[in-house]
């Protein structure tokens, strides 16, 4: 590929990429504040008529917003918020593919002397597995509590880190890690949020009472999203700062304590 067309290339599929997630994660963001909103509402002891309706002002408009139990229109009126999540995706492993995939990124010899296919076989496997191994333990009694869960999550975080960081260059490395992030966010979307959320919107088309686990595990699965969405764009940030990241002695170490900063900052923003 001619190197000014492959530039231009990587310079729009990044710049999708960047404004998709941006849509996405802004999106994910803006459920959770209201969602702690509605929560606040109802644990008022002084509710009144008003008390599940949200006020918000924007744009020289104010706004409401209800918070429904039941479905009030018919299920093709229903607003679907997913493609964002979908796009940002493709995108992402597009520019895995153009810069480390058909590059000279993916692999340091003097990290680990191995072929390019075999480093790209790892990169997939590790994203596959990533998923795999998450979504058993949210779905395992280890995903009921949330102390066991986030100790669980930092024990395999820190796994993968290492292991990245001594089969791939530091920089693949880190991106990897932020590909297995956003794999395992939108795999969360797309096979387990949505599909709960067909099933309760069937089921309240239909009359019928809906399953109450299907909304919180689609909840949780939400609430897990917010959490990994600040580390992954660190991580997408990180090839910018190799001093200070995957150029460090210390890197997998680095990329670690500034995931579980992320983690931090996403609760605090969460409680906003």
């Amino acid at each position: 590929m001619n190197s000014a067309l492959r530039e231009w290339l990587n310079l729009g599929v990044r710049w999708f990429h960047v404004f998709a997630g941006i849509m996405w994660v802004g999106q994910t963001y803006y459920f959770t504040w209201l969602d702690g909103q509605f929560t606040k509402l109802e644990k008022r002891a002084d509710s009144n008529a008003t008390a599940s309706r949200v006020w918000m002002v924007h744009s020289g408009g104010f706004y409401t917003v209800d918070k429904q139990k039941s479905l009030g229109v018919a299920p093709e009126h229903v607003q679907w918020f997913r493609w964002e999540a979908l796009m940002t995706w493709v995108a992402g492993v597009i520019l895995l593919v153009l810069v480390y995939y058909l590059g000279d990124g993916l692999i340091d010899p003097d990290v680990a002397d191995i072929s390019k296919q075999a480093g790209i076989a790892i990169g997939l496997a590790s994203m596959i597995g990533g998923w795999i191994i998450y979504d058993l333990a949210a779905r395992s009694p280890l995903g009921k509590s949330q102390a066991a869960f986030a100790g669980f999550g930092l024990v395999m975080t820190a796994a993968a880190a290492w292991g990245l960081t001594h089969v791939f260059s530091g920089r693949a490395a880190y991106i990897h890690m932020g590909a297995i992030f956003g794999s395992i966010m939108t795999l969360n979307v797309w096979m387990r949020i949505l599909p709960a959320q067909r099933k309760m919107i069937a089921a309240a088309a239909a009359g019928e009472k809906f399953d109450a686990s299907l909304g919180a595990q689609a909840k949780l699965r939400s609430k897990h999203n917010t959490f990994l969405a600040v580390p992954v764009v660190f991580l997408m940030l990180s090839n910018h700062y190799p001093v200070a990241t995957y150029g460090s002695r210390y890197a997998w170490e680095i990329m670690l304590a500034l995931m579980v900063a992320g983690w931090g900052a996403a609760k605090l923003i969460r409680e906003f």
